[in-house]
């Protein structure tokens, strides 16, 4: 089953973010769960949230996932939304 994860990042808290940045990424090429991912921009080009697509079981899974996220164990987020998803399209072909 795929799922999408939203999470906005608190305010002001782009330091955090690159400081744990690296660790994000391990975590995510460790579990192998992720199938596309990227941070939201504002105008500046700044990242301040992040989309992120993986593949778990059920919801209890995908959400255990989000959970261990070094981004969440460092209290980046403000809100997080967890859903289950479908993929129709795929034309990105984006390389993780």
């Amino acid at each position: 089953m795929l799922f999408v994860i939203t999470a906005m990042d608190k305010e002001d808290s782009l330091a955090l973010r690159m400081a744990t940045r690296a660790t994000h990424f391990e975590y995510a090429r460790a579990t192998g769960v992720v199938k596309l991912g990227g941070p939201f921009l504002n105008a500046n080009g700044d990242m301040i949230g992040s989309l992120i697509i993986i593949e778990a079981a059920d919801i209890g899974q995908a959400r255990s996932w989000q959970e261990g996220d070094p981004y969440a164990r460092a209290g980046l987020f403000s809100h997080v939304e967890l859903h289950l998803w479908k993929a129709t399209a795929n034309h990105c072909k984006a390389e993780f």
